[in-house]
Protein backbone atom coordinates (compact mmCIF):
# COMPACT_ATOMS: atom_id res chain seq x y z
CA UNK A 1 0.00 0.00 0.00
CA UNK A 2 1.27 3.83 -0.62
CA UNK A 3 2.96 5.48 2.01
CA UNK A 4 0.42 8.01 2.93
CA UNK A 5 1.69 11.81 2.63
CA UNK A 6 3.30 13.47 5.39
CA UNK A 7 1.67 17.05 6.41
CA UNK A 8 3.06 19.70 8.06
CA UNK A 9 0.51 20.50 11.04
CA UNK A 10 -0.28 24.06 12.07
CA UNK A 11 -0.27 24.97 15.25
CA UNK A 12 -3.66 27.23 16.08
CA UNK A 13 -4.71 29.82 19.13
CA UNK A 14 -5.87 26.80 20.63
CA UNK A 15 -3.11 24.23 20.47
CA UNK A 16 -1.63 22.06 17.71
CA UNK A 17 -3.58 19.50 16.62
CA UNK A 18 -1.94 16.24 17.49
CA UNK A 19 -4.93 13.61 16.44
CA UNK A 20 -7.39 14.96 14.14
CA UNK A 21 -4.98 14.26 10.92
CA UNK A 22 -3.59 11.16 11.41
CA UNK A 23 -6.78 9.75 12.25
CA UNK A 24 -8.11 10.80 8.99
CA UNK A 25 -5.07 9.83 6.89
CA UNK A 26 -4.73 6.10 8.16
CA UNK A 27 -8.46 4.92 7.34
CA UNK A 28 -7.14 2.94 4.34
CA UNK A 29 -4.56 1.21 6.22
CA UNK A 30 -7.61 0.17 9.00
CA UNK A 31 -10.42 -0.84 6.25
CA UNK A 32 -8.80 -4.37 5.79
CA UNK A 33 -8.44 -4.74 9.33
CA UNK A 34 -12.38 -3.97 9.91
CA UNK A 35 -12.91 -6.13 7.09
CA UNK A 36 -11.39 -9.34 9.10
CA UNK A 37 -12.67 -8.46 12.75
CA UNK A 38 -16.30 -8.56 11.24
CA UNK A 39 -15.92 -11.16 8.81
CA UNK A 40 -14.11 -13.85 11.74
CA UNK A 41 -17.03 -12.32 14.85
CA UNK A 42 -20.00 -12.88 11.74
CA UNK A 43 -18.74 -16.34 11.65
CA UNK A 44 -18.56 -16.88 15.40
CA UNK A 45 -22.15 -15.31 16.29
CA UNK A 46 -23.22 -17.24 12.65
CA UNK A 47 -24.86 -13.81 12.23
CA UNK A 48 -25.59 -14.85 8.00
CA UNK A 49 -28.14 -17.80 8.92
CA UNK A 50 -29.53 -14.83 12.13
CA UNK A 51 -29.65 -12.14 10.10
CA UNK A 52 -30.77 -13.72 6.68
CA UNK A 53 -34.64 -13.48 7.17
CA UNK A 54 -34.89 -10.95 9.80
CA UNK A 55 -36.24 -7.64 9.62
CA UNK A 56 -33.00 -4.82 10.48
CA UNK A 57 -32.95 -1.75 12.66
CA UNK A 58 -29.69 -0.10 12.77
CA UNK A 59 -29.29 2.60 15.29
CA UNK A 60 -26.63 5.01 16.77
CA UNK A 61 -26.47 8.60 18.37
CA UNK A 62 -25.10 11.42 16.25
CA UNK A 63 -22.25 10.68 13.75
CA UNK A 64 -23.16 6.86 14.31
CA UNK A 65 -26.84 7.89 13.21
CA UNK A 66 -25.57 8.82 10.10
CA UNK A 67 -23.21 5.57 9.59
CA UNK A 68 -26.59 3.30 10.17
CA UNK A 69 -28.27 5.36 7.55
CA UNK A 70 -25.30 4.85 5.05
CA UNK A 71 -25.30 1.04 6.20
CA UNK A 72 -29.44 0.72 5.94
CA UNK A 73 -29.35 2.01 2.49
CA UNK A 74 -27.36 -1.01 1.24
CA UNK A 75 -29.15 -3.43 3.49
CA UNK A 76 -32.78 -4.96 1.44
CA UNK A 77 -34.24 -5.65 4.21
CA UNK A 78 -32.79 -2.50 6.88
CA UNK A 79 -34.09 0.50 8.38
CA UNK A 80 -31.95 3.19 10.48
CA UNK A 81 -33.13 5.31 13.17
CA UNK A 82 -31.54 7.50 15.13
CA UNK A 83 -31.35 6.47 19.34
CA UNK A 84 -32.14 9.82 19.81
CA UNK A 85 -35.32 9.61 18.31
CA UNK A 86 -35.88 5.87 18.77
CA UNK A 87 -35.75 6.68 22.97
CA UNK A 88 -38.91 9.18 21.95
CA UNK A 89 -41.35 7.09 19.97
CA UNK A 90 -40.01 3.36 21.03
CA UNK A 91 -43.03 1.29 20.37
CA UNK A 92 -43.44 2.55 16.34
CA UNK A 93 -40.27 1.16 15.40
CA UNK A 94 -40.21 -2.18 16.67
CA UNK A 95 -42.34 -3.79 14.25
CA UNK A 96 -41.60 -6.55 11.98
CA UNK A 97 -37.81 -6.18 13.56
CA UNK A 98 -35.55 -9.20 14.51
CA UNK A 99 -32.51 -7.85 15.18
CA UNK A 100 -30.87 -4.53 16.67
CA UNK A 101 -27.50 -3.20 15.63
CA UNK A 102 -26.28 -0.12 17.81
CA UNK A 103 -22.95 1.30 16.17
CA UNK A 104 -20.58 3.42 18.44
CA UNK A 105 -17.38 5.25 19.09
CA UNK A 106 -16.96 5.48 22.76
CA UNK A 107 -20.24 3.17 23.45
CA UNK A 108 -20.53 5.70 26.11
CA UNK A 109 -23.38 7.81 25.22
CA UNK A 110 -26.52 7.68 27.61
CA UNK A 111 -28.94 6.67 24.57
CA UNK A 112 -27.08 4.14 23.85
CA UNK A 113 -27.22 2.29 26.87
CA UNK A 114 -30.78 2.95 27.41
CA UNK A 115 -31.91 1.85 23.80
CA UNK A 116 -30.70 -1.55 24.07
CA UNK A 117 -32.26 -1.94 28.10
CA UNK A 118 -35.45 -0.46 26.48
CA UNK A 119 -36.24 -2.86 23.27
CA UNK A 120 -34.92 -6.25 26.19
CA UNK A 121 -37.87 -4.54 28.33
CA UNK A 122 -40.23 -4.31 25.27
CA UNK A 123 -38.99 -7.12 22.85
CA UNK A 124 -37.02 -9.62 24.33
CA UNK A 125 -36.96 -11.76 21.56
CA UNK A 126 -35.20 -9.44 19.87
CA UNK A 127 -31.03 -10.01 18.46
CA UNK A 128 -29.56 -7.10 20.09
CA UNK A 129 -25.57 -6.83 19.01
CA UNK A 130 -23.22 -3.53 18.59
CA UNK A 131 -20.35 -2.92 16.40
CA UNK A 132 -17.94 -0.87 18.78
CA UNK A 133 -14.57 0.85 18.51
CA UNK A 134 -14.58 0.84 22.18
CA UNK A 135 -14.52 -2.55 24.02
CA UNK A 136 -14.58 -0.74 27.45
CA UNK A 137 -17.56 1.28 26.66
CA UNK A 138 -21.13 1.18 28.69
CA UNK A 139 -22.53 -0.23 25.78
CA UNK A 140 -20.51 -3.16 25.73
CA UNK A 141 -22.08 -4.17 29.22
CA UNK A 142 -25.63 -3.33 28.64
CA UNK A 143 -26.84 -7.02 27.86
CA UNK A 144 -26.41 -7.65 24.37
CA UNK A 145 -26.63 -10.55 22.95
CA UNK A 146 -23.34 -10.16 20.63
CA UNK A 147 -20.32 -7.26 20.25
CA UNK A 148 -18.46 -6.59 17.58
CA UNK A 149 -14.96 -4.73 18.20
CA UNK A 150 -13.18 -3.09 15.62
CA UNK A 151 -9.42 -1.95 15.79
CA UNK A 152 -8.60 0.06 18.77
CA UNK A 153 -7.62 2.70 16.32
CA UNK A 154 -10.85 3.15 15.02
CA UNK A 155 -11.54 4.85 18.56
CA UNK A 156 -10.66 8.47 17.63
CA UNK A 157 -9.37 10.59 20.30
CA UNK A 158 -10.17 13.51 18.65
CA UNK A 159 -13.01 15.55 19.14
CA UNK A 160 -15.34 14.54 16.10
CA UNK A 161 -15.43 11.22 14.70
CA UNK A 162 -13.96 10.51 11.39
CA UNK A 163 -11.73 7.33 11.12
CA UNK A 164 -14.40 5.90 13.85
CA UNK A 165 -16.97 6.85 11.05
CA UNK A 166 -15.96 5.12 7.88
CA UNK A 167 -14.87 2.08 9.70
CA UNK A 168 -18.53 1.85 11.41
CA UNK A 169 -20.18 1.96 8.13
CA UNK A 170 -18.01 -0.49 6.97
CA UNK A 171 -18.56 -2.99 9.24
CA UNK A 172 -21.91 -2.68 8.65
CA UNK A 173 -21.46 -2.99 5.18
CA UNK A 174 -19.65 -6.03 5.39
CA UNK A 175 -22.57 -7.56 7.23
CA UNK A 176 -24.92 -6.15 4.53
CA UNK A 177 -22.93 -7.20 1.45
CA UNK A 178 -20.58 -9.60 2.55
CA UNK A 179 -20.60 -11.14 -1.16
CA UNK A 180 -19.56 -7.31 -2.34
CA UNK A 181 -17.24 -5.60 0.37
CA UNK A 182 -13.98 -7.53 0.41
CA UNK A 183 -13.17 -6.59 -3.03
CA UNK A 184 -14.28 -3.48 -2.36
CA UNK A 185 -12.07 -2.92 0.78
CA UNK A 186 -9.00 -4.45 -1.40
CA UNK A 187 -9.12 -2.20 -4.31
CA UNK A 188 -10.58 1.38 -2.74
CA UNK A 189 -7.36 0.85 0.42
CA UNK A 190 -5.10 1.00 -1.99
CA UNK A 191 -6.47 3.91 -4.49
CA UNK A 192 -7.33 6.04 -1.04
CA UNK A 193 -3.90 5.41 0.41
CA UNK A 194 -2.44 6.29 -3.64
CA UNK A 195 -4.45 9.46 -4.33
CA UNK A 196 -5.06 11.15 -0.58
CA UNK A 197 -1.77 13.30 -1.17
CA UNK A 198 -3.84 14.56 -4.06
CA UNK A 199 -7.19 15.13 -2.02
CA UNK A 200 -5.30 16.48 0.69
CA UNK A 201 -4.19 19.32 -1.61
CA UNK A 202 -7.28 20.17 -3.00
CA UNK A 203 -8.76 20.31 0.16
CA UNK A 204 -6.41 23.08 1.46
CA UNK A 205 -7.18 24.46 -1.57
CA UNK A 206 -10.74 24.96 -1.62
CA UNK A 207 -10.32 25.56 2.66
CA UNK A 208 -8.39 28.88 1.35
CA UNK A 209 -11.37 29.75 -0.86
CA UNK A 210 -14.50 28.97 0.82
CA UNK A 211 -15.87 32.15 2.44
CA UNK A 212 -19.15 31.91 4.49
CA UNK A 213 -21.52 29.11 4.10
CA UNK A 214 -21.54 25.44 2.48
CA UNK A 215 -23.71 23.21 0.44
CA UNK A 216 -23.68 18.99 0.36
CA UNK A 217 -24.87 17.75 -2.32
CA UNK A 218 -25.59 13.99 -2.53
CA UNK A 219 -28.71 11.36 -3.86
CA UNK A 220 -29.83 8.62 -2.50
CA UNK A 221 -28.59 6.20 -0.56
CA UNK A 222 -25.77 8.69 0.04
CA UNK A 223 -27.88 10.58 2.30
CA UNK A 224 -26.11 9.45 5.31
CA UNK A 225 -22.45 10.18 3.83
CA UNK A 226 -23.91 13.95 3.10
CA UNK A 227 -25.42 14.85 6.60
CA UNK A 228 -22.21 13.71 8.41
CA UNK A 229 -19.87 15.68 5.35
CA UNK A 230 -21.82 18.28 6.90
CA UNK A 231 -21.39 17.63 10.48
CA UNK A 232 -17.81 17.57 10.03
CA UNK A 233 -17.77 21.45 9.09
CA UNK A 234 -19.74 22.19 12.00
CA UNK A 235 -18.06 20.33 14.04
CA UNK A 236 -14.78 21.59 13.50
CA UNK A 237 -14.94 25.16 12.96
CA UNK A 238 -17.99 25.56 15.47
CA UNK A 239 -20.70 27.09 13.67
CA UNK A 240 -18.40 29.11 11.71
CA UNK A 241 -19.50 27.80 8.03
CA UNK A 242 -22.83 27.65 7.81
CA UNK A 243 -23.90 24.20 6.28
CA UNK A 244 -26.91 22.85 4.28
CA UNK A 245 -27.33 19.28 3.54
CA UNK A 246 -29.85 18.35 0.38
CA UNK A 247 -30.53 16.11 -2.09
CA UNK A 248 -29.48 17.11 -6.03
CA UNK A 249 -33.42 17.59 -6.76
CA UNK A 250 -34.53 18.46 -3.44
CA UNK A 251 -32.01 21.71 -3.48
CA UNK A 252 -34.62 23.24 -6.40
CA UNK A 253 -37.47 23.19 -3.45
CA UNK A 254 -36.52 26.03 -1.60
CA UNK A 255 -33.06 25.75 -0.51
CA UNK A 256 -31.79 26.61 -3.53
CA UNK A 257 -31.97 30.19 -1.79
CA UNK A 258 -29.10 29.62 0.69
CA UNK A 259 -26.52 29.46 -2.39
CA UNK A 260 -25.37 32.45 -2.93
CA UNK A 261 -22.05 33.64 -5.94
CA UNK A 262 -19.32 32.36 -3.21
CA UNK A 263 -21.12 29.75 -1.51
CA UNK A 264 -19.12 26.49 -1.64
CA UNK A 265 -21.32 23.92 -3.29
CA UNK A 266 -19.48 20.40 -2.65
CA UNK A 267 -21.26 17.27 -5.21
CA UNK A 268 -21.01 13.69 -4.89
CA UNK A 269 -21.29 12.69 -8.13
CA UNK A 270 -23.69 8.98 -8.37
CA UNK A 271 -22.00 6.11 -10.03
CA UNK A 272 -25.39 5.36 -11.48
CA UNK A 273 -25.79 6.86 -14.83
CA UNK A 274 -29.58 7.76 -14.28
CA UNK A 275 -28.93 9.84 -10.96
CA UNK A 276 -26.45 11.03 -12.63
CA UNK A 277 -27.92 12.76 -15.01
CA UNK A 278 -30.39 14.64 -12.63
CA UNK A 279 -27.12 15.30 -10.82
CA UNK A 280 -25.38 17.20 -13.88
CA UNK A 281 -28.47 19.03 -14.70
CA UNK A 282 -28.84 20.84 -11.08
CA UNK A 283 -24.64 21.79 -11.92
CA UNK A 284 -25.74 23.15 -14.96
CA UNK A 285 -28.57 25.15 -13.18
CA UNK A 286 -26.26 26.27 -10.60
CA UNK A 287 -24.05 27.07 -13.82
CA UNK A 288 -26.35 29.66 -15.56
CA UNK A 289 -27.50 31.60 -12.43
CA UNK A 290 -24.05 32.03 -11.81
CA UNK A 291 -24.06 30.94 -7.79
CA UNK A 292 -21.82 28.92 -6.20
CA UNK A 293 -18.61 27.55 -5.89
CA UNK A 294 -18.83 24.03 -7.39
CA UNK A 295 -16.19 21.55 -6.28
CA UNK A 296 -16.83 17.66 -6.90
CA UNK A 297 -16.26 14.37 -5.88
CA UNK A 298 -15.74 12.92 -9.16
CA UNK A 299 -13.43 11.10 -11.33
CA UNK A 300 -11.54 13.89 -12.88
CA UNK A 301 -11.60 12.34 -16.59
CA UNK A 302 -14.87 11.92 -16.27
CA UNK A 303 -16.12 15.80 -15.25
CA UNK A 304 -14.81 18.15 -17.83
CA UNK A 305 -15.69 21.46 -16.61
CA UNK A 306 -18.55 21.32 -14.43
CA UNK A 307 -16.79 21.96 -11.40
CA UNK A 308 -14.60 24.50 -10.25
CA UNK A 309 -12.04 22.33 -8.31
CA UNK A 310 -12.42 18.39 -8.44
CA UNK A 311 -11.46 16.20 -5.38
CA UNK A 312 -10.72 12.63 -6.91
CA UNK A 313 -13.31 9.98 -6.06
CA UNK A 314 -11.84 6.95 -5.01
CA UNK A 315 -14.46 5.04 -5.78
CA UNK A 316 -16.22 6.28 -8.62
CA UNK A 317 -17.16 3.11 -10.55
CA UNK A 318 -18.37 1.59 -7.50
CA UNK A 319 -22.36 1.18 -6.28
CA UNK A 320 -23.36 4.22 -4.72
CA UNK A 321 -24.92 2.09 -2.06
CA UNK A 322 -21.18 1.11 -0.94
CA UNK A 323 -19.36 4.43 -1.40
CA UNK A 324 -19.89 6.58 1.57
CA UNK A 325 -16.50 4.75 3.95
CA UNK A 326 -14.41 6.02 1.24
CA UNK A 327 -15.87 9.51 0.18
CA UNK A 328 -15.43 10.80 3.22
CA UNK A 329 -12.11 11.43 3.21
CA UNK A 330 -12.32 14.88 1.42
CA UNK A 331 -15.20 16.36 3.35
CA UNK A 332 -13.12 15.38 6.63
CA UNK A 333 -10.21 17.03 5.29
CA UNK A 334 -11.94 19.90 4.18
CA UNK A 335 -13.43 19.91 7.76
CA UNK A 336 -10.20 19.77 9.01
CA UNK A 337 -8.20 22.85 7.00
CA UNK A 338 -11.16 25.05 7.86
CA UNK A 339 -10.67 24.40 11.32
CA UNK A 340 -7.05 25.67 11.52
CA UNK A 341 -8.14 28.45 8.74
CA UNK A 342 -10.04 30.43 11.32
CA UNK A 343 -7.47 29.70 14.27
CA UNK A 344 -9.50 26.21 16.17
CA UNK A 345 -7.85 23.06 17.10
CA UNK A 346 -9.29 20.65 14.85
CA UNK A 347 -8.82 17.99 17.78
CA UNK A 348 -11.28 20.20 20.47
CA UNK A 349 -12.71 23.15 18.05
CA UNK A 350 -15.21 23.46 21.46
CA UNK A 351 -12.83 24.87 23.45
CA UNK A 352 -15.46 26.28 25.54
CA UNK A 353 -17.33 22.97 26.12
CA UNK A 354 -20.63 23.63 24.31
CA UNK A 355 -20.02 19.85 22.52
CA UNK A 356 -18.12 17.31 23.78
CA UNK A 357 -16.02 13.93 22.53
CA UNK A 358 -19.28 12.58 24.51
CA UNK A 359 -22.22 13.87 24.71
CA UNK A 360 -23.59 15.12 28.18
CA UNK A 361 -26.24 16.30 30.18
CA UNK A 362 -28.51 13.34 28.92
CA UNK A 363 -31.12 12.16 31.38
CA UNK A 364 -33.05 9.28 30.18
CA UNK A 365 -36.86 9.25 31.21
CA UNK A 366 -38.28 5.39 31.32
CA UNK A 367 -41.96 6.62 30.74
CA UNK A 368 -40.93 8.58 27.45
CA UNK A 369 -42.45 5.36 25.61
CA UNK A 370 -46.14 4.82 24.97
CA UNK A 371 -48.27 2.76 23.81
CA UNK A 372 -49.70 2.87 20.66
Amino acid sequence: MAELPSVHVESTTHGTPIYTLPEILRQPLLWPTTLERVLLASEKMQLPARLCNAGILVTGAGTSAYAASAVAAAWHNASAIPTTDFLLDSNRHLADVGAVISLARSGNSPESVAVVERIREMRPDILQFAIVCNEDGALSYSGLDGLIVLDPRTNDQSLVMTSSFSNLVLAGLALAQPDSVPAAVEVFSKRAAELLPEIDGVCRLVADRARDRIVMLSSPPLLGWGREAGLKTLEMTAGGFPVATETYLGLRHGPMSFVKRDTLVMCLLSSDPVRRRYEVDLIHELRTKKIGYLVGIADPRESGDLFDEVIPSIAPEANDDLRTPFEILGPQLLGYYLSLRIGLNPDNPSPDGVINRVVQGVKIYHEASSSR
